[in-house]
Formats: structure tokens, sequence, C-alpha cells
């Protein structure tokens, strides 16, 4: 049956839907003209309000303000050492002499010379250097029998007494000493007694010592005096005694010569004092053969002694190849208190 049969029968056409009065989802939205612009600034960060539970109770404090109270009760470090020294201070003088004694000569007169007028003054008197000096062995305890002027100087130059040239007795062959002259075979460091010789019986702790030749055989040593420890005023105006000490020997098959040279010199290395022993004669077969010591002590030399310079030398006396001249070992300078 086609479309024109019985109506009833007839699908009605679809009708047109109702306008909507909104914009399809595809349309972008356009604000109105009334509608407020906003631009985009800064981020602003977030931050937690009062906690509901705190409200009404005192403010916590921050960190910062908990350490600056936690320090307010604590003593400074600079407040603490002035209530120790005034305490110090209050005690009375040989007292306060024993505990002064007891801290490094060093800090004795860098830092407690500066405290206060009391304390210089017991710093740069006698007794406080005597009571160092008896504490440290280096007088007899409880006296003083030649009553010096200047223990201060006593103390630190007995702190600093030693022999002050190096390798003295050869253990490290020619190691520290200069202007070396190396005359005929030269010079040869030998075990104790060599050939024709005695022993060392004056320091057992003695092993070695330097043989010369058949010509000249030199060595010396320059002392800075101010690099070992003694300082300008010291030596410009107490001046202490400069010991020079040397030993030598000959062999009892051949004669030899010794000769020992010590000079103090200046800054600028001009001679202040000096002493010469000439050219010492061993023979062979004498008495001479064992070990000879030769001693000079400088003292008033004046001011402006900064270097200490030694030399010493021998040779045979029969020109005979090898080592057969003069033996020396158990050098010293000293500066003595």
């Amino acid at each position: 049956m086609d479309g024109d049969g019985d109506p009833a029968l007839k699908i009605p056409a679809p009708s047109a839907p109702a306008p909507s009065p909104w914009p399809p989802c595809h349309t972008l939205y356009r604000a109105p003209e009334w509608a407020p612009t906003f631009s985009q600034g800064p981020a602003i960060p977030w931050t937690p309000g009062p906690n509901p539970e705190n409200v009404g109770q005192p403010e916590e404090a921050s960190l910062e303000e908990q350490q600056e109270e936690a320090g307010a009760g604590e003593e400074r470090p600079e407040e603490a050492e002035a209530e120790a020294a005034a305490y110090l201070d209050e005690l009375p003088e040989p007292l306060l002499l024993r505990v002064l004694a007891e801290l490094p000569a060093a800090e004795l007169v860098q830092a407690c010379r500066l405290v206060c007028l009391r304390w210089k003054e017991l710093v740069d008197g006698a007794p406080l250097w005597l009571l160092k000096c008896q504490q440290e062995g280096l007088v007899p305890e409880g006296g003083a029998e030649d009553e010096r002027d200047h223990w201060q100087q006593f103390y630190f130059l007995s702190k600093r007494r030693r022999n002050l040239l190096r390798n003295p007795c050869g253990e490290e062959d020619l190691e520290g000493w200069c202007d070396v002259e190396h005359g005929g075979d030269g010079w040869r460091v030998e075990e104790l007694p060599g050939d024709c010789g005695v022993e060392f019986i004056h320091d057992e702790s003695v092993k070695k010592f330097f043989a010369s030749s058949f010509e000249w055989c030199r060595k010396a040593q320059v002392i800075d005096l101010q690099a070992e420890g003694y300082w300008e005023e010291l030596l410009d105006t107490t001046q202490p005694a400069i010991v020079v000490k040397d030993w030598y020997s000959g062999r009892s098959d051949a004669g030899c010569l010794y000769e020992l040279t010590v000079k103090l010199l200046s800054e600028h290395e001009d001679v202040l004092a000096e002493f010469n022993s000439g050219q010492v004669a061993v023979p062979p077969d004498s008495d001479d053969a064992g070990w000879i010591e030769i001693s000079h002590t400088f003292t008033d030399y004046g001011p402006g002694v900064r270097f200490v310079r030694f030399e010493h030398g021998g040779q045979d006396s029969v020109y005979w190849k090898g080592w057969f001249g003069a033996r020396v070992t158990n050098s010293s300078v000293w500066v003595e208190p």
C-alpha cells in the first residue's frame, strides 16, 4: 500500500525543535561590556590563618627570639674573663705569684703584662722568674746563691741552652757545613777510634770524627742567633756569654796541624769580635795524640752581634796521601745564661 492509503497509518513528520535560550557549547563565551577585567599579577603566597584552638592564647616566640632570650641569661666570655681577672687580682701577692708561675713563659710576657699595672710589675720582677726556675729545675730549690738581677733573662737563656752547631760529629756526613774546602783527598768521616787513634772517652755518645788530608781541609757554619730564638734586646743589653769548644786529635804515626777561627758578626757581617787559635802542631808519638779540647768564651762584646761564624780545619805534616791529618769532633757553640 502506498502512502496515499489509510491516513491512520501515516507517520507524522517530526516537528522542528524549539529554539534554546543558551548558545551552543562550541560557541565562545564573551563577557558583557560591563563585566570587570582581571590582570595576572604576582603569586601571593598562602599563609595559614590562626588556629582556632590558639585564639585567646599568648603568641609563641620565634626561633630567633628564643635564642636571644636564652643567650641573655648566659655570661659572655669577655665578662667571665674580666671577672676571673678581678678575682685573681684580689689574691695576696705570694699566692698570685704561684698562680702566674704555672703559665707558659710566652703568655706571661705577651699577655699577662697587659692585664694591669700590678701584673706587669710582677711579670717584670725577679721573684716570679726565680720561682719558675726553681719549679723547672734550672736552679736549686729554695735558694738563689748568686742573687741574679735578671732572672727572666736567665730563665729564657736556660730554656734555650743547647749546641747551636749542626752535625758536630759527622753523623750526617758533611750535612750542615758550608764553605767546605777539600784539600788533598778532602774530608772523610771515620768511626772512632780510627787507625792509630784513641777512643773519645769524654762523651760516650760521640761515635765518629772528621779526618783531614795532606793539604788544608776546612769547613764552617754560620749561626743566626735571632733565628735560634735570641732577640735583639737580649743580645745587645744582656750580652750573654758565647762559649765555643772543639776537640782535635792526631794519629800516633803522623804529625798534623789544626786551626780554629770563630767570629762574632753584625747584621751586615762586620766582624765585632774574633778568636783564632793559630796553627797548632801535633807531633807524632806524643801525649798530644789523644783528644784535646780547645775553648774560648766571648763576653762584653758590645751591641750588634747577630751571627757566629765557626770555622776549623787541619792537615797532616808529612804530606802523605790519604787521611793522616788532624781529626776533629764534638764541636759546639753555646749561649750561656
